[in-house]
């Protein structure tokens, strides 16, 4: 295939999958805000004002670049595990992975729709935390550096997990016994810096703790590890993810029947 037959094949897959979400937006884009909402109200107004300050800042202000990355992430994550199942469940996908298209080219598609999703609730979160606290940028391009990167990698994960998977339950079991864990542990609503030094360590195994911290340096210009470190952590999780994500789409892995 030529470029401009690789371009019109990624931008098919992409504009598929922008529609499909965009389509059924009230399940797609309200659910996820008003879920954050709830914790907005929770954490920040309710057990916030009982706690104080964080690292020098009201604990609604500490808790905001976190909840804005858990909408990132659960939303890249879950757009592309449902659509890429979704078209292995019909068989569809087989046509697609037989057909000319590269299969990296494929894979991009899929990566980049669960990317908007994530990124449009993620900007929509971010507009909604600002009826609850002023939120000032402290660096606008590595803000959202982290968000893009972050959604790009669990959108990865989403497809892993949908060629795994061999029913509709199971796209539901990492999301519920692995997600959930990593974004509640990977300080979200707390400092690393508070935990027992043992604790500490445990938690940099977490690579959302990575994501979260970069993106409140972004937000704030506060972090619990290195922004730098963090960075390099996160693009090469993305490598290793991108990498195998092809070779399963190259194999035909629980693909091709």
């Amino acid at each position: 295939m030529n470029r401009h037959e690789i371009w019109v094949a990624f931008t098919t897959i992409l504009v598929k999958e922008i529609r499909r979400f965009m389509r059924i937006w009230p399940q797609t884009l309200v659910p996820p805000v008003i879920t954050v909402t709830l914790y907005f109200i929770i954490f920040g107004n309710l057990i916030g004002s009982r706690i104080g300050e964080m690292d020098g800042y009201s604990y609604m202000e500490f808790v905001v670049p976190g909840l804005i990355m858990m909408g990132v992430i659960t939303n890249s994550y879950s757009n592309v595990v449902s659509s890429f199942f979704g078209a292995k469940f019909q068989h569809s996908i087989e046509e697609l992975i037989v057909s000319p298209v590269p299969n990296w080219v494929i894979l991009a598609g899929f990566v980049i729709g669960g990317v908007t999703r994530g990124l449009a609730v993620g900007l929509i979160v971010t507009l909604m935390s600002l009826f609850f606290t002023k939120l000032h940028i402290n660096n606008v391009p590595l803000t959202i550096l982290v968000a893009l990167l972050t959604s790009i990698l669990f959108s990865i994960a989403g497809l892993i997990n949908a060629v795994f998977a061999n029913n509709f339950d199971d796209i539901s079991i990492i999301p519920t016994f692995v997600l959930t864990p990593l974004i509640y542990l990977g300080g979200v609503f707390y400092s690393v810096s508070l935990l027992p030094e043992f604790w500490a360590g445990v938690s940099k195994i977490n690579p959302v703790l990575y994501m979260v911290n970069a993106f409140r340096y972004g937000v704030l210009g506060i972090s619990d590890i290195s922004v730098g470190f963090a960075l390099a952590m996160v693009a090469g999780f993305i490598v290793v993810a991108f990498s195998y994500a092809l070779h399963l789409l190259n194999t035909g892995t629980r693909i091709r029947s």
